[in-house]
């Protein structure tokens, strides 16, 4: 068992995870000798875990909510995503530097392509300001959209994004303005008793409603949007473009995307 690479999800809260079963799919598919593990951290733990990267004792790691901006002054380099949006949800040894890269940027822009959606011109809202937010920022302003939006529950969250990105607007909690597309990019929805209490009911018809969370496969905010006859997707191809490039990065690989593998979060 010794021999056998170890890789990591860490998160908090990480139970909802499913990049385990993806990864160890891809790890048999490949033959690879590998395992694939999540571990729930605290923000005290962080320097710890690029400590045992370090010593190879695991071989890299993906980061979710909330650490994916924490775990950067932690690593000894950032590729220039990670630089770009401050969040590094991949993790590897590179020339004996522990380097925090961005795969969510490429996941999110694949996921788009593939609902064939035309988000070229359109107004997006995002709703929160967390980790993955300055990914869906850059890769929708590498797609072409005119206005991204952005509302938070704390503003001043929100307002820090313009650190990154100037152009954007903030709006309060609660105002809904103009959109073609809106995204949550909060956590609520990871439990079924999530609500985000928002009126959605004056925007208009013909609306695309995105939630990256992938697990739930259909969180209230979609199940509602679909009741009123919107288009809806969830984060699941998201989550497997960005681990797929994740894959990629430790192992060379390209693995194999296709129904198998997006039946398998079901």
């Amino acid at each position: 068992m010794n021999s056998m690479n170890k890789y990591l999800v860490i998160g908090n809260p990480i139970n909802h995870s499913l990049s385990p079963k993806l990864h160890n799919y891809w790890f048999r598919k490949n033959n690879i000798n590998a395992f694939y593990d999540k571990e729930k951290l605290d923000v005290k733990d962080l320097k710890t875990l690029v400590a045992r990267i370090r010593d190879k004792e695991i071989k890299g790691a993906n980061v979710t909510i909330p650490f994916k901006k924490d775990i950067i002054p932690y690593l000894d380099e950032l590729t220039d995503e990670a630089k770009r949006t401050q969040s590094v949800n991949t993790i590897y040894l590179n020339h004996n530097k522990v380097t925090g890269h961005n795969t969510d940027i490429d996941g999110f822009k694949s996921a788009i392509r593939d609902t064939q959606y035309d988000i070229n011109g359109k107004k997006i809202l995002i709703l929160g300001a967390g980790g993955v937010v300055p990914s869906l920022i850059f890769a929708l302003y590498k797609l072409n959209v005119s206005v991204i939006t952005v509302s938070n529950r704390t503003k001043r969250k929100a307002e820090k994004l313009r650190e990154l990105f100037d152009n954007l607007k903030i709006v309060d909690w609660g105002e809904v303005p103009e959109f073609d597309m809106i995204i949550n990019a909060t956590s609520l929805g990871l439990s079924s008793k999530d609500d985000l209490n928002l009126d959605f009911s004056k925007g208009g018809n013909n609306k695309f409603f995105y939630d990256i969370i992938y697990n739930p496969k259909q969180t209230n905010f979609l199940e509602k949007a679909k009741m009123m006859g919107h288009k809806i997707e969830n984060g699941r191809k998201m989550f497997i473009y960005q681990a797929a490039a994740a894959f990629n990065i430790w192992h060379g690989i390209n693995p194999i995307i296709n129904d198998e593998t997006v039946k398998l979060l079901d």
